[in-house]
């Protein structure tokens, strides 16, 4: 009789060694293996091991007080986090002992994670790519290296055929911490009541390859060989330790919206609209920069969730076709708490799948949050303000995507400013301006951008930008905006105003 993989936490988690380089899987709050990583945590501060872990990770998963990446906050329990993030809260832990030079930081794009893990599992000893060259991920500018602990060895520069690539030397992955719905008695996996699979496939198989380990928690246990096939996403010959979490909460919170799976679908009128406020004004504008459909869109967090909405809510969905890069495709895009997934997807597939569909230019659109933006059209969302939320998929979308929609505020941190009588009111200006010198970190060259043929626009509440090779150019203002008092005297440099400087359409601020 073949024995059973389910076993307790603890034992689980003893597979983990000092000095192991361990790949985690998750999303925000997606797909989170709490159970295990918590008895990490709670191992590591009883006995202090495991100890000095490299920890790799394709997307920031956790976002909250102690949880997800949370868990590893301890020093001593991680040398090294490598991923395409760490958070967006300045109360994260991890971010702290990221600002502190507490551990060793690299940040590079998610797509590139996918793929050292991909090339890991096919015995690959390097990963090349031109995706984040001339970025804050390029050796030559700041290696992707977060702090000043972290050496800048992560990659270097080669030239192959007169082509300049990123090389990175590819990791022995000892642990895959992953997380499904069911697992059978020989540990097959399936993901039923999950939104997105988060590639924990090429996981599984990155630490079979290396001679690892692979943990997988679970909600429930099915008999042996009673999980059809075609719904096993990890094979049990891949997988080496099996534990069960009976509480285990829904991906995003503790009830499932079954629309999300595709189990259902919801109808398009149970979707609120957005209230009429500066963020709306940005979304509406930013949206009729979709041309004619069919439409291939792909939005990022905050202010472009609401592209959707706003579709929904002028009846345009005909023929546009959402693209989260966390690969949920087709329906509308879930609340910003679930991000990456959809309502009513017509197909969940792999990251994996979808980055090789972004560097081959999959995309026709995509609407990405701006924390900076300097004179050279660079984009800054990687760290600012006091904050290290990483690059995500950002450098990944925009390495191919024809047209690059940035939506944000002018200016952050305390201000006030409403829409009013078909009008946009500043009554208080905000702390943080998002128009600066230099950015702090270049997660998208928009020089580059420019060589490559690719349209850039800046959509703020006050007016809307176009980057040229001459400069920025603003093309339209705000009705109530005077361009020169609350636009160009808060920017530090040259802004070329068009003599044809349009007044917004006044169907965005009704």
């Amino acid at each position: 009789m073949r024995a059973s993989k389910i076993i307790p936490v603890e034992k689980a988690v003893d597979l983990i060694k000092d000095n192991d380089t361990i790949v985690v899987c998750g999303c925000e709050n997606l797909l989170l293996a709490e159970k295990v990583l918590k008895a990490i945590e709670e191992r590591f501060v009883k006995t202090g091991h495991p100890k000095n872990l490299a920890e790799m990770h394709p997307v920031t998963y956790g976002m909250g007080d102690g949880v997800g990446l949370e868990h590893f906050a301890h020093e001593g329990l991680l040398k090294r986090s490598m991923g395409s993030g760490f958070s967006y809260l300045k109360t994260s832990n991890m971010a702290r002992m990221v600002r502190e030079n507490k551990i060793e930081a690299y940040v590079m794009p998610m797509g590139t994670v996918y793929r050292i893990i991909q090339n890991v599992a096919s015995g690959e000893a390097y990963t090349l790519t031109d995706v984040g060259l001339n970025t804050f991920v390029d050796p030559r500018i700041e290696g992707g290296c977060m702090n000043g602990a972290t050496p800048n060895t992560l990659a270097e520069v080669i030239r192959f055929k007169d082509k300049e690539l990123l090389c990175y030397q590819n990791p022995k992955i000892d642990i895959a911490i992953i997380r499904g719905t069911t697992a059978d008695e020989d540990g097959n996996l399936s993901l039923e009541e999950e939104p997105l699979n988060l590639g924990i496939a090429a996981m599984a198989m990155a630490a079979k390859a290396c001679r690892g380990k692979v943990i997988a928690q679970v909600k429930r246990v099915a008999k042996r060989g009673s999980i059809h096939p075609r719904s096993v996403i990890v094979p049990g010959i891949m997988v080496d330790a099996v534990v069960v979490d009976e509480e285990q909460y829904f991906s995003g919170g503790a009830k499932l919206n079954p629309a999300l799976t595709g189990e259902i679908r919801m109808p398009m009128g149970q979707i609120p609209f957005l209230p009429l406020d500066i963020h709306k004004v940005i979304t509406r504008r930013a949206a009729d920069e979709i041309a004619a459909p069919p439409q291939t869109v792909n939005l990022g967090v905050g202010i472009p969730t609401g592209v959707p909405v706003i579709l929904v809510e002028e009846d345009r969905l005909d023929g546009i076709t959402f693209f989260p890069e966390h690969g949920s495709l087709g329906g509308v895009p879930g609340e910003r708490s679930i991000f990456g997934t959809n309502i009513n997807p017509d197909a969940i597939i792999d990251p994996t799948q979808v980055f090789q569909s972004f560097r081959g230019g999959g995309l026709d659109i995509t609407f990405l949050g701006c924390g900076q933006i300097d004179l050279d059209g660079n984009v800054n969302v990687s760290k600012f303000n006091g904050i290290v939320p990483g690059c995500g998929g950002f450098i990944d979308i925009t390495y191919k995507t024809k047209n690059v929609v940035f939506c944000g505020p002018f200016s952050t941190g305390g201000a006030d400013i409403r829409v009013e009588d078909g009008k946009i009111r500043i009554y208080r200006e905000g702390k943080y301006l998002k128009f600066v010198p230099r950015v702090e970190q270049i997660t998208l060259n928009g020089q580059q951008a420019l060589k490559k043929g690719q349209r850039v626009v800046y959509v703020t509440e006050r007016g809307v930008f176009f980057l040229q090779e001459d400069g920025i150019h603003l093309k339209e203002i705000a009705p109530g905006i005077d361009a020169e008092k609350d636009i160009l005297s808060h920017i530090p440099f040259e802004i070329i105003v068009d003599r044809d400087l349009k007044v917004m359409d006044k169907k965005y601020f009704e």
